[in-house]
């Protein structure tokens, strides 16, 4: 595996990045670089703050729109999604928080299950207000989220803290977002918390990575730090925080970046080109969470005008394709994986893809599809069978109790069907 592979930056597709343009000099340039060939990067120096789109995050305006006219109609597979939703404990206006000072997630005194199913109830009860206009949800959804943002103020543990600072915030980031509109929430307070308790744990683990050799963590890891970092960006209009996220994305030293997650590519196996994801010798519940987090990197970043999903050749459609295509149980080259663990980097290998939670359902795989299949109108003959034998998606409380449960938000098909 190359750990030395920067890339140049370019746009698949002739889709141009938006906030690169908008941010070079201001909108006079902007018009003038639309008009000609497009050379802006998305790490121009000395650039102007970017115009970040809101809501920008995994739904846009028209995400939104989208699901509200459907579900009105009773059009499916909308209403089966939103049915799906209503039907969640997590949804209801009832729902009360369990705000606390501190989270613990790994070793002694664990309590972060209250965050995450707290963080789900706050989406999901932003999702019927959205779709569905109910202002019993919306109150809902801001006490719970200002409650957190005005309390919440460490999240602490073992290595796996860095995990809950990862996966909690993107998907905290996320519900604010939803809900930056609506008056009773405080949008300054929630965009405080998150720069001052979870970016710096954030950006700790992709700096430093626990002190441990750079190959140690799984690229959910990075991941989810990488999304957080990008989430909490956006919801503060911070273009520093935004680039942090899509530069490791491309070329970060870890797990996380693209090419370390999908180490090996094939190329038309059966007819389709196929990537071994990083974590594939492991076990596939950690393979499908990294297709989530992931995925919501790289949705995020579509809104905001920058095609991560077709990055280096589309690297990350051809894992999600052979992800997908094993946990149908069908079969999948493999090459052997070896990385290096701990401190002094002591080797290890995975010569065998794992069979461990082979077909697990998880909500990850409506967003893939619905842009690789839809928006783009590519051939994503797997991932389009994953999202449908798992239809309709529902998020946190449809999965079991455990955390992996609520390491996506979900409710794909209420929010992606097009």
């Amino acid at each position: 595996m190359s750990r030395t592979s920067p890339h140049t930056h370019h746009h698949e597709g002739g889709r141009v990045s938006r906030r690169g343009l908008l941010r070079t000099a201001g909108g006079l340039t902007a018009a003038l670089a639309l008009g000609a060939t497009a050379t802006a990067t998305a790490t121009t120096a000395g650039a102007a703050p970017a115009a970040f789109a809101h809501p920008g995050m995994l739904h846009n305006a028209g995400d939104i729109n989208r699901a509200k006219v459907r579900v009105a109609a009773g059009d499916d597979p909308w209403l089966s999604g939103w049915n799906k939703l209503t039907a969640n404990s997590h949804s209801q206006s009832t729902w009360t928080h369990r705000a606390t000072a501190t989270i613990i997630r790994g070793g002694t005194g664990e309590n972060y299950p209250q965050l995450y199913n707290d963080i789900a109830a706050a989406y999901q009860n932003a999702l019927r207000w959205k779709v569905g206009g109910t202002e019993a949800n919306a109150r809902c959804a801001a006490a719970i989220l200002n409650a957190w943002s005005h309390t919440l103020t460490t999240v602490t543990g073992n290595a796996d803290r860095f995990l809950a600072a990862g996966i909690y915030g993107w998907q905290f980031a996320n519900a604010c977002e939803l809900m930056r509109d609506y008056p009773a929430f405080d949008l300054a307070a929630a965009q405080e918390m998150l720069v001052r308790v979870f970016y710096p744990l954030n950006n700790q683990f992709l700096t430093g990575h626990n002190d441990a050799c750079i190959t140690n963590y799984w690229a959910n890891w990075d991941l989810c730090n990488m999304a957080s970092i990008m989430a909490i960006g956006i919801l503060t209009d911070n273009a520093a925080m935004y680039d942090q996220a899509v530069s490791y994305f491309k070329s970060g030293a870890g797990n996380g970046s693209v090419q370390h997650a999908v180490p090996f590519l094939y190329a038309n196996v059966e007819g389709y080109d196929l990537g071994q994801w990083q974590e594939s010798g492991r076990d596939q519940g950690h393979t499908m969470m990294g297709m989530g987090q992931m995925g919501a990197l790289c949705e995020m970043a579509w809104n905001q005008g920058d095609d991560l999903y077709s990055y280096d050749g589309r690297r990350f459609m051809k894992a999600a394709q052979y992800v997908a295509k094993y946990n149908l149980d069908m079969d999948v080259p493999f090459t052997t994986y070896t990385w290096g663990t701990g401190q002094n980097c002591s080797q290890q290998s995975h010569t065998v893809i794992s069979t461990v939670s082979r077909g697990q359902a998880r909500p990850v795989w409506a967003m893939l599809h619905y842009h690789y299949g839809r928006r783009l109108l590519l051939d994503d003959k797997y991932i389009a069978q994953m999202c449908f034998s798992v239809a309709p998606e529902g998020g946190g409380g449809d999965y079991g109790t455990t955390s992996g449960g609520f390491d996506q938000l979900g409710f794909g098909t209420l929010m992606y069907a097009k």
